[in-house]
């Protein structure tokens, strides 16, 4: 093939999967966006209403942990497929519902579709996305995300607030129905790994374990879950509290404070963009991400501190998007090096069930932290957690050079 042809081939299979990937995180805030209506709808608590978001991402990260090993025996493109109908499906099923039980079970079907994404998702570009664009395609994959996030509320609110909430799930609803369409129009560009690759792939790893439960015992595996796991609490302070902590450190306006968050999301999405360049340049991916997260947690550390100006606490909250999404590509490289050959999908499966674990727990902590009335905790246990991600990314890298020495040798 080509360099053209290459070119073209990457920049589909990149742009399906990153489509398929923002639908993902679109379906991760539908319930959250429509709380205003659901709660005098059902007469429902915040924290019932939390419970239900607590549910999909539960049962998203056991989920998670499960496809991995459909990926690897059924092939990422059948799985990936089936994810995304069953949130078309999940969303119907919560636009019908007349009861907190029928929210639960659609909160719980949306949170099964969700699972499949990261696995069958980084199978995908790791299989058809030639070496040299394969940390663009990482980071195309994290931009997408972040739009999916930042469209989601103001899709399913505009839609509520001119009709009402079952015809925004409605709605909704078509969003998967028409990424399915496109991505079976172009299920050729995301055909499963040819048979002699895969074979290939199979026999340079038999030695390390047969079993299918193998990586299982590798040490690096579980330091890239704690890795997500403790990223993603991080993640959830910002994500639930940040913007009620900035009204009650500065004084700032409830507006303001969320255009703070929005900044966070853009120079996240910007960072990753930036991101995916550094981290196709170097081999040293976890040293990207203790200079990131470093810098991050300072900063976090800092907004807690309330010494700046109002308007100084948005440039920071910027720059902690900045920064960490910077992080983002040489994170999933890092992650890819790690992995055994023939366990793409289940390595991806477990690790990445870490990050659905920590946004089910985050919210727990800074909420308690928020009914104690210590808005500055917040901001505190987010720069916590992440200089704690760099003792995980360091684990993961040494282990991955120990690992890689005698195959150079």
């Amino acid at each position: 093939m080509n360099d053209k042809n290459l070119w073209r081939q990457d920049a589909r299979v990149i742009t399906l999967v990153g489509l398929a990937h923002g639908t993902s995180h679109f379906y991760h805030v539908i319930l959250a966006a429509l709380i205003p209506w659901l709660k005098p709808e059902f007469g429902l608590s915040y924290s019932q209403l939390g419970l239900l978001m607590t549910v999909f991402f539960v049962v998203s990260g056991v989920g998670q942990a499960m496809a991995g090993f459909v990926v690897d025996r059924l092939g990422a493109r059948t799985v990936l497929f089936s994810g995304i109908a069953l949130l078309g499906v999940s969303a119907v099923m919560l636009s019908s519902a007349h009861s907190y039980t029928q929210l639960m079970l659609g909160a719980l079907l949306a949170g099964c579709g969700n699972s499949v994404f990261h696995p069958a998702d980084y199978t995908l570009l790791n299989q058809r996305v030639s070496k040299a664009r394969l940390a663009h395609g990482f980071s195309v994959h994290g931009i997408s995300g972040n739009i999916g996030w930042a469209l989601s509320p103001l899709f399913l609110t505009f839609v509520a607030g001119r009709t009402d909430w079952r015809t925004a799930l409605l709605c909704a609803a078509l969003l998967p129905l028409m990424v399915l369409a496109l991505l079976a129009w172009n299920r050729h560009a995301l055909r499963p790994e040819p048979a002699a690759v895969a074979v290939a792939g199979a026999k340079a790893s038999a030695s390390a374990d047969s079993s299918a439960f193998g990586f299982l015992k590798l040490k690096v595996v579980w330091l890239c879950f704690a890795f997500f796991l403790i990223s993603a609490v991080a993640l959830a302070g910002i994500q639930t509290f940040a913007a009620t902590s900035l009204v009650s450190l500065y004084g700032m306006s409830l507006a303001t404070a969320t255009s703070a968050y929005t900044c966070f999301m853009f120079a996240s999405a910007a960072g990753m963009a930036y991101g995916g360049f550094l981290g196709a340049g170097s081999r040293n991916h976890d040293r990207i991400i203790m200079i990131a997260f470093g810098s991050a947690a300072l900063l976090s550390l800092v907004l807690a501190a309330a010494v700046v100006p109002a308007w100084m606490a948005v440039v920071l909250m910027g720059l902690i998007g900045l920064v960490t999404g910077i992080s983002g590509p040489s994170r999933d490289l890092m992650i890819r090096a790690a992995a055994p050959a023939n366990a793409t999908g289940r390595v991806f499966g477990v690790v990445y069930s870490g990050l659905d674990s920590g946004l089910a727990l985050g919210p727990l902590l800074f909420g308690a932290l928020m009914d104690a009335n210590h808005p500055s905790g917040v901001f505190v246990f987010i720069g916590i957690f992440q200089a704690l991600v760099i003792l995980t990314a360091v684990g993961v890298g040494s282990n991955t050079r120990v690992a890689a020495a005698p195959k150079t040798a």
